[in-house]
């Protein structure tokens, strides 16, 4: 294994829990290519790497030990800026949330793939607050496409495809709203997977759109993806699977004032539209 940063996370986790392969080599190689290739990508906001190598010593001790914690123990994933890592701020890379305090929890996501034995490697770029697209006028630069640096990896989960392209790391989590994991996927050539509605908990992730927002893992591979999907899916029951129904509005009884313009010649439709009145 010379090229340790191509390693996908299912041969990384099979060859760890054969003890064929240390999680804190993997570790080492893969913050060394961070150190080497990140300044010219951006994918990172915020690099946990000390964090990160005792997190691969305790993993190799703990399967040394004979006790392993799930199938991706010891392999490293980077997280989405929109979603909370205890210890660490979430940004949503904006100037906004810059100084923002450390998140006192992990995300669901995130707990669930500790709980499998993934690592968190840090915090990834993405559009600010998750929408409209690069910008450099932020506190963190965009986050650029590993085949053309010229160009940019997709959005928002920029940092996201951009650092698994590059063989930052096999695997991270994304969000999609309206193509943040799929539209990345596509630009820097890697598996990105917009999960059905509900599968995976939202819980600890930046607020877009109640009905179209999703986690998704994001991976190199297929395999990679449906592992990883397996870690983080399942649903929290204090997180309602819809929206809350819409207020029911009576329309005003003809000839009273409209509730929109005050009006006593309009009234109000079934649709919230001013219309005139039909006495």
């Amino acid at each position: 294994m010379t090229d340790l940063h191509w390693l996908g996370a299912a041969e990384a986790a099979r060859a760890i829990a054969a003890r064929e392969l240390s999680p804190v080599e993997l570790m080492k190689a893969l913050l060394d290519r961070i150190a080497r290739l990140d300044p010219k990508l951006n994918a990172f906001i915020r690099l946990d790497g000390e964090a990160a190598m005792a997190q691969a010593k305790a993993a190799e001790a703990e399967i040394a030990a004979g006790r392993p914690r799930g199938p991706l123990h010891g392999v490293p994933v980077g997280i989405k800026d929109i979603i909370d890592v205890a210890g660490l701020p979430t940004t949503c890379h904006s100037k906004v949330l810059e100084d923002s305090v450390t998140a006192a929890a992990d995300a669901v996501c995130v707990a669930r793939l500790r709980g499998a034995g993934a690592i968190v490697l840090g915090k990834l770029s993405t559009h600010e607050f998750a929408i409209g697209g690069p910008s450099f006028d932020l506190p963190w630069p965009p986050a650029r496409n590993p085949w053309n640096t010229d160009h940019h990896p997709g959005g928002s989960s920029s940092g996201s495809g951009s650092g698994i392209s590059a063989g930052l790391f096999p695997m991270a989590l994304g969000s999609d709203t309206g193509g943040s994991v799929r539209n990345p996927a596509s630009a820097c050539g890697i598996v990105g997977l917009k999960p059905t509605y509900g599968l995976v908990s939202r819980r600890g992730v930046f607020p877009l759109s109640f009905t179209l927002d999703h986690v998704g893992p994001m991976t190199r591979s297929v395999v990679d993806n449906a592992l990883m999907l397996a870690s983080i899916a399942g649903t929290i029951r204090s997180i309602p699977a819809a929206p809350p129904p819409p207020m029911a509005i009576t329309p005003p009884a003809w000839g009273r004032a409209c509730a929109i313009c005050a009006s006593a010649s309009c009234a109000i439709s079934t649709r919230s539209t001013c219309r005139p009145s039909r006495k």
